[in-house]
C-alpha cells in the first residue's frame, strides 16, 4: 500500500511537470507558425545566448517542478487504519486565553473566575509542568508502539499581537487536531474561530512546509478577520438552561459574518466525513470544505443534544469501520443513518475522573477522545477503567496512558494529535 502512496504523489508532482512541457510545446508550435523568416535568421545569430538562456530556465523549471519519487510522507483517511505518524501538540508556554465574549462562550461558568484572574497569563506553573510530563511519555509510548512522532516548534505565547479588528494575546499548540485535518495526503489548516489562537498555525509551518516538499498537498482555508461581527456579542450563556434552549434554536456565539472552522469538529471515515456546526465551526466553513473536497467525499452535517457543542470527538468518535462511540449524555439526531448501514453504535460509560480536578476547557468526557493506533489497539486513559473494560469486550487492546494533567487544557488523546499517515487506501463505509 504504501508503494502505492508514494507513486501517486510522484505521479501527482510529475502530472504538474507533464502539463508544463505541453504548455511549452503548444506555445512553440503557435510561434513557429507566426515566425517570420527574419525572425529565425535573428534566432540562428543569436543560438549561442539563446542556448544560455534556455540552459538556465530549464534548471529553474526542472527546481520548480522536480518530481518527488519517495513516499509521500502525509496519507491519511480514516481515524483507525494502523497509524504510522503523528503529530502530538506541545504544553510548553500554554496560557489562558483572554476572556472574551467567544472563550466565555465556550466555558461553564464555574470556570469563569479563573480566566478573569489567569487570561493571557500562564496557566499554574506546577500543573503545566505535570502536563508537559505527561505528554513526553505519551510520545515516548508512541514511538515504543512503532509510531513516529512529530512536533510543533516551541512559540512564546504571552506576545501581544494586534490586528485591524482586534488585539489578543496566544494560547498553544497543545491540541494539532483542531487546526489540521488531513484527508488522503493533503494538510488542511483551519481558520479557527477564537483569536487567541489566530497565529498558532506558526507552530506548525516548519513542519508542513517540509511535508510539503515531500509531496503533500497543503491547503490553508480562508482566515477570517474575527471582527466584531463574527460573534453574537450578546451571546445569553449564564446557565445551563441557557444554553440547551439556544443550542435547540441553532444559535451560536459565531454568525454566519464569515466562514470559520476547528479542524476538530470535522471527522473522517473514508469518503465520508462528518462535520457539527458548533460554537466554533459556522455553516460557512462547512459549505467551505464540502465545496472543497467535493465531489469525492461528502461532507456531512450532524447535531446531537448538546448545550455547548465545540469538537465533535468526545461526543461521537468514529473508532473502525462501522463502530462509532456515541456519547450518551449527547444524543446524535441522525443516529439512524449509522444503523441503517449495519454499523454498530456503542455508549462509553460514565468518565470516572473527579469532579475536583480541573478541566478548565473540556468536559469529563475526554474518556471516549481515545486515539486509535489501528482497529485492534487504542491508547485510552489509564485512570479510566470503565472504558478500558468496554474497549477489552470489543476485542481491542488498550495501550494505557496517564494524561490527566495534559486534559485540563482542554483535549484527551485524539485532540493532542494529528495522524499524518496511516497505512490504509480510500474506501466508502456507506453503501
Amino acid at each position: 500500500m504504501s508503494k502505492l502512496r508514494g507513486g501517486s504523489c510522484a505521479a501527482a508532482c510529475l502530472r504538474g511537470g507533464s502539463r508544463g512541457a505541453e504548455a511549452a510545446h503548444l506555445i512553440g508550435a503557435m510561434l513557429g507558425r507566426a515566425v517570420t523568416g527574419w525572425v529565425q535568421r535573428a534566432f540562428q545569430s543569436t543560438s549561442s545566448a539563446a542556448a544560455a538562456a534556455q540552459s538556465r530556465l530549464a534548471v529553474e523549471d526542472e527546481h520548480v517542478t522536480e518530481p518527488v519519487q519517495q513516499e509521500c510522507p502525509v496519507c491519511s483517511y480514516n481515524e483507525w487504519d494502523p497509524l504510522e505518524e503523528v503529530i502530538v501538540g506541545r504544553a510548553e508556554n500554554a496560557h489562558v486565553p483572554p476572556f472574551s465574549v467567544e472563550v466565555k462562550a465556550n466555558t461553564y461558568e464555574k470556570h469563569w473566575p479563573f480566566y478573569e484572574k489567569h487570561g493571557a497569563q500562564s496557566f499554574p506553573v506546577d500543573h503545566l509542568k505535570k502536563a508537559v510530563a505527561e505528554i513526553e511519555e505519551m510520545c515516548n509510548i508512541l514511538q515504543h508502539e512503532g509510531v513516529t512522532v512529530r512536533r510543533p516548534e516551541p512559540i512564546d505565547w504571552s506576545v501581544e499581537y494586534k490586528t485591524p479588528d482586534f488585539t489578543s494575546t496566544g494560547m498553544y499548540a497543545a491540541m494539532p487536531r483542531d487546526i489540521l485535518l488531513i484527508v488522503g495526503n493533503e494538510i488542511i489548516e483551519a481558520p479557527m474561530a477564537w483569536r487567541a489562537r489566530f497565529f498558532e498555525y506558526r507552530a506548525y509551518r516548519p513542519l508542513i512546509k517540509e511535508y510539503f516538499r515531500k509531496g503533500a498537498k497543503w491547503t490553508t482555508a480562508p482566515k477570517p478577520t474575527m471582527a466584531n461581527e463574527l460573534y453574537d456579542q450578546d451571546y445569553p450563556i449564564r446557565t445551563v438552561q441557557d444554553r440547551h434552549k439556544l443550542a435547540a434554536e441553532g444559535r451560536f456565539v459565531t454568525t454566519e459574518y464569515e466562514p470559520c472552522f476547528d479542524a476538530a469538529d470535522f471527522i473522517r471515515a473514508g469518503k465520508d466525513i462528518f462535520v457539527q456546526r458548533s460554537q466554533v465551526t459556522n455553516f460557512m466553513g462547512i459549505e467551505w470544505m464540502r465545496r472543497h473536497l467535493a465531489p469525492e467525499y461528502k461532507v456531512h452535517i450532524l447535531s446531537f443534544e448538546d448545550p455547548n457543542p465545540m469538537h465533535i470527538d468526545a461526543t461521537f468518535n468514529i473508532i473502525g469501520p462501522g463502530l462509532v462511540l456515541s456519547n450518551p449524555d449527547r444524543p446524535c439526531r441522525q443516529i439512524e443513518m449509522f444503523k441503517k448501514a449495519g454499523w454498530t453504535v456503542v455508549k462509553p460509560p460514565t468518565p470516572l475522573i473527579p469532579d475536583d480536578h480541573p478541566l478548565w476547557m473540556s468536559s469529563k468526557w475526554l474518556s471516549m477522545n481515545v486515539l486509535m493506533l489501528d482497529e485492534k489497539r487504542v491508547m485510552v486513559d489509564a485512570n479510566e477503567t470503565t472504558i478500558q473494560k468496554m474497549f477489552e469486550n470489543l476485542g481491542i487492546k488498550c495501550i494505557k496512558v496517564n494524561i490527566r494533567h495534559a486534559n485540563s487544557l482542554g483535549g484527551g488523546f485524539h485532540c493532542w494529535t494529528s495522524d499524518v499517515r496511516r497505512r490504509g487506501t480510500l474506501q466508502s463505509y456507506f453503501h
